[in-house]
């Protein structure tokens, strides 16, 4: 399955929101409100967990810098990443996107297309406030 937030333009350098993104401990200020818990677990790994929702565990993939930041599942049996790419539109705005991507059984795929969707968009809408 894969899932793209929508693309959303922040007035800040493409090294700027680069360098937020890069530091786990910033996605507590992008989490939706139904947030439940938000732990940072080191400096490459955070848990959160939605209402109603397990913990999941987030570990910085890989970083390509300064455009490409990959965060993975790290442990559960469910292996999905979700990727945040920068683009430079110039000096001083950039533009965002995040992509979900895992492999679900269709049942399961169906169950959290639309849940995965609102929770990338928000994380994306989130960041120009954040930053």
């Amino acid at each position: 399955m894969n899932l793209e937030s929508p693309q959303i333009n922040v007035n800040k350098p493409q090294e700027a929101v680069f360098d937020f993104l890069s530091d786990v401990k910033n996605f507590e200020s992008l989490m939706p409100e139904n947030i439940n818990k938000f732990e940072v677990l080191d400096n490459e790994r955070f848990l959160f967990a939605l209402k109603g929702m397990p913990e999941i565990i987030l570990k910085k993939k890989e970083v390509i810098h300064p455009n490409k930041i990959v965060l993975g599942a790290a442990g559960g049996t469910i292996d999905f990443s979700l990727v945040g790419n920068i683009d430079k539109i110039d000096e001083t705005t950039s533009k965002v996107q995040l992509e979900f991507t895992g492999n679900f059984n269709p049942m399961m795929a169906m169950m959290i297309k639309n849940p995965i969707s609102k929770f990338i968009e928000t994380l994306v809408s989130s960041i120009p406030k954040a930053i």
